[in-house]
C-alpha cells in the first residue's frame, strides 16, 4: 500500500481554494446586507404608510395606481436610498485608492482639501446663484463638483513641481484645504442668516437633496471610473510593497499616482456635490475591505465600494430612526460614528509601530 503524502504544492493550492471560498462569501454576506440595509431604508420615514402599502407601491412601480405613495417611494425615497449606494460606493474606491497610493492607513478622499473646495463651491453657488436664471439644484452642483476638480488641480501643480511624492502630495493637499476652508468661512461671515442656514444645511451632508437627476451623473461617473480602477488593481497591489520595491519590479509609480489622483477627485466630486460631505466613510470602508479578503486589490477595490455603500446606507437607516420626523443627515451620523473607529485605528497603528 503506496502513502500519498501531500506536497508543497497540494497545500498551497488547497489553502488558494479555501481562501477563494472565504473571499466568495465575503462578497455575498455583504451583499446580502447591502440589500437588507436598502430595503429597511425604502421602507423608513414619516410617510403614515404601513408595510403593505409599501410593499405594494414597490412592485406596482413608479406608475402604480396609488399616486400619492408612489411618489413617495419613487420619487424621494428610492434616489435617495440609490444615491446613499452610489455615494458610499465613490467614497469607498477613492478612499481606498488614496491610502494605497500615500501608503497610510489613516488617509481619506478629503485628506488633500477636495471636500473643502466642494463646501467653497457649494456655499459660492447658494450664496450668489439666484443672481442667474438657473436654479439652485443645478448651479450648487455643478459648483462643487467643478472646485473639487480645482483643487484636484492645484494639489497637482503644487506636488508635482518636486515629483509627485506621497509625501508632497498630503503637504499640498493640506495647503489647498486651509486655503477652500478659509474661502468658505469668509462666505458664511458674510452670508445672511437664511442664505447661512442653507449653506450649513449642505455641509451637513444630507440624502434628502438626491433626484434621480443626481443619481444618473453620480451613477455614471462611478460606472466609467470603476472598471479604470480595476484595471490598475495590481499596480496598486504592487505599490503597496513601497515606492522602491514597486519601482525595482518595473512599475512607473508616478504615472500610477497621478491616474489614481484624478479617479480619487472625480469619485470625490460625484459623491459631495450632490449629496454634501459625508466623512468617515472613505477612511474606515478600505480598512473593512482588507479586513475581509485582504491586500489584493483585484478583491479590495470592488469590496471597499460595497463596504462603503453599506457605511452610507446604515448611516441613512439610523438617522430615520433616530429622528423619524426629519431623517438627521447622514453626515452628522458617520461623523459621530466615525470618530472611535478613527481612534482605534490610530491606537492600533501606534502599537503596531511600537511593536
Amino acid at each position: 500500500m503506496t502513502l500519498l503524502v501531500p506536497t508543497h504544492a497540494d497545500r498551497m493550492r488547497r489553502g488558494y481554494h479555501r481562501a477563494s471560498q472565504r473571499h466568495r462569501l465575503a462578497f455575498v454576506i455583504v451583499g446580502a446586507i447591502l440589500l437588507a440595509l436598502a430595503f429597511a431604508d425604502l421602507i423608513s420615514g414619516p410617510s403614515g404608510m404601513s408595510f403593505s402599502e409599501i410593499w405594494t407601491t414597490l412592485l406596482a412601480g413608479p406608475w402604480g395606481a396609488d399616486r400619492m405613495n408612489a411618489i413617495i417611494l419613487w420619487q424621494l425615497r428610492m434616489p435617495q436610498t440609490i444615491m446613499g449606494i452610489v455615494v458610499g460606493a465613490c467614497l469607498g474606491l477613492a478612499g481606498l485608492k488614496m491610502q494605497t497610493i500615500l501608503d497610510n492607513p489613516l488617509a481619506s478622499p478629503f485628506t488633500l482639501g477636495f471636500s473643502a473646495a466642494a463646501g467653497f463651491g457649494a456655499a459660492l453657488a447658494i450664496m450668489f446663484g439666484g443672481a442667474f436664471a438657473i436654479p439652485l439644484s443645478i448651479t450648487t452642483p455643478l459648483l462643487a463638483f467643478v472646485m473639487t476638480l480645482a483643487a484636484c488641480g492645484l494639489v497637482y501643480i503644487v506636488a508635482m513641481t518636486r515629483g509627485a511624492s506621497a509625501g508632497l502630495l498630503v503637504l499640498a493637499g493640506i495647503a489647498v484645504m486651509f486655503f477652500f476652508q478659509s474661502l468658505q468661512a469668509l462666505l458664511q461671515f458674510l452670508a445672511s442668516p437664511e442664505v447661512l442656514q442653507q449653506i450649513v444645511f449642505w455641509l451637513f451632508g444630507s440624502l434628502l437633496k438626491a433626484s434621480w437627476s443626481g443619481v444618473a451623473v453620480a451613477g455614471g461617473i462611478l460606472l466609467v471610473c470603476f472598471p479604470i480602477a480595476m484595471a490598475d488593481s495590481w499596480k496598486l497591489t504592487v505599490l503597496r510593497l513601497g515606492d522602491a520595491n514597486a519601482t525595482s519590479l518595473g512599475l512607473s509609480v508616478e504615472n500610477v499616482r497621478r491616474r489614481s489622483f484624478l479617479l480619487i477627485a472625480l469619485l470625490t466630486a460625484a459623491a459631495v456635490s450632490f449629496v454634501g460631505t459625508i466623512g468617515f466613510i472613505g477612511l474606515i470602508a478600505p480598512h473593512m475591505a482588507r479586513a475581509l479578503v485582504g491586500e489584493d486589490h483585484r478583491l479590495t477595490l470592488p469590496l471597499s465600494a460595497l463596504s462603503g455603500a453599506v457605511l452610507v446606507v446604515a448611516a441613512s437607516v439610523i438617522g430615520k430612526i433616530i429622528s423619524p420626523a426629519g431623517a438627521l443627515p447622514v453626515g452628522i451620523v458617520t461623523a459621530i460614528a466615525g470618530v472611535p473607529v478613527l481612534f482605534a485605528l490610530i491606537i492600533n497603528r501606534s502599537g503596531g509601530q511600537k511593536q
